[in-house]
């Protein structure tokens, strides 16, 4: 039997509607409309007048839940991690690994795929952020973990198979060809923790690279004689960056500038998120350095940010009350930009027939009361059961 999820008010692509519902069958939406239009052979779910929003997908996610992708890149951790930030309303996500010897990003490539092919829910691939980054840029990355790409890193980092590919490079540590070569075997190439003048970027650009991971944390600034990787990153009108909106990575007003600077449909709202997230954990440990989480800010014991404390519900939030932003615009930039980014605009990222039923149920105040993954909400999910309905990853 379908069922209707109606009483509710729904993010369409005209903005937040009321009077509608929405018919999923299996792991798919198949209809949207007034509620008396789907007759009686249905099951309704009431929303009592809460708020339906597209899933969350959040491509940059370090760990959540007490689990740490680097500490241990299994399957386990993966579903752990996606388990935690669940309940924030992420329901897409890409498991994140920071700079790491290249043993473990072949783990962390196999783990991807192995949870792909299990059915963990919400993982769409993986995200490989270094080691192939500028020692000057590194932030918290550990220095000794740093390197060049070679034909090895080539031949590991085009092996997942399927999903997404999602690798941050420096691209001033490689050259524009191999910027290609990795496009070409399908990898979706960023720029971040990189010292890269505009020249250099502007021809990574012209080579296929299509974003900038953490816009403005450990890169490059805006000059008045060097426009760096950030003037690059606002001058290109057709790349995607990624912001971390929790308060402290950037300042708002920074932000709201970079936001008049190119279109709002090509940002990307990410978390960032470290271990701490859905827990109360004070301390954490991230390569040997003891990581402080206080007033949802990580810190090693040199200030330095480590990864973040946020989750998606929160960014959304932040968007809306720090940098202004409508409902309708903070919510595109957590559901549809980075599924158009991710190259699945066509099956996630929307309310609309035809797509995904991973879907996110809030109140006014942008708090999770449901989520759904392929069409199982989390009342009906247990812990670590395999939901069904994943993204096709062909």
């Amino acid at each position: 039997m379908d069922v209707v999820l109606a009483n509710g008010r729904v993010m369409t692509e005209s903005g937040l509607e009321d009077g509608l519902a929405v018919r999923l069958n299996g792991s798919r939406i198949t209809a949207i409309g007034p509620v008396a239009s789907f007759g009686t052979q249905t099951h309704q779910r009431d929303l009592k007048g809460a708020i339906l929003l597209p899933g969350f997908i959040d491509i940059q996610v370090n760990g959540g839940g007490g689990a740490l992708f680097n500490d241990a890149p299994t399957a386990k951790t993966i579903a752990a991690i996606g388990q935690a930030h669940r309940k924030f309303g992420t329901t897409g996500f890409l498991p994140t690994l920071i700079s790491d010897d290249l043993l473990a990003v072949a783990d962390a490539i196999a783990a991807t795929r192995n949870s792909i092919a299990e059915g963990v829910p919400g993982v769409l691939g993986v995200h490989i952020e270094g080691p192939f980054l500028n020692p000057k840029r590194k932030g918290i990355h550990e220095l000794t973990k740093l390197r060049g790409i070679d034909e090895a890193a080539f031949d590991l980092l085009t092996s997942l198979g399927t999903g997404r590919t999602l690798l941050t490079l420096a691209p001033e540590i490689t050259n524009p060809n191999m910027i290609r070569r990795l496009v070409k075997a399908g990898l979706i190439v960023c720029a971040g923790h990189s010292n890269a003048t505009y020249a250099t970027v502007r021809s990574a650009l012209d080579h296929g690279l299509s974003g900038f991971t953490h816009l403005f944390n450990a890169m490059s600034p805006l000059t008045s004689r060097e426009p760096g990787v950030v003037g690059a990153a606002l001058d290109d009108q057709a790349s995607w960056c990624s912001v971390i909106v929790d308060g402290h990575h950037v300042d708002p007003v920074v932000l709201g500038i970079a936001l008049r600077c190119k279109p709002h449909d090509r940002f990307i709202l990410v978390s960032d998120a470290m271990p701490s997230v859905g827990t109360d954990i004070g301390t954490f440990v991230l390569q040997g350095k003891v990581i402080t989480v206080k007033q949802g800010i990580c810190l090693d014991e040199h200030g330095t940010l480590a990864g973040s404390d946020l989750d998606m519900a929160s960014a959304v939030r932040n968007a809306m009350k720090l940098l202004g932003l409508s409902l309708s615009e903070a919510s595109r930039m957590a559901s549809r930009n980075p599924a158009e980014f991710l190259r699945l605009g066509d099956e996630v990222g929307r309310i609309a027939p035809g797509y995904r039923a991973d879907l996110v149920l809030v109140d006014d105040d942008i708090q999770v009361l449901d989520t759904w993954i392929g069409g199982q909400d989390t009342s009906s999910a247990s812990d670590g059961q395999h939901l069904e309905g994943r993204v096709s990853h062909g």
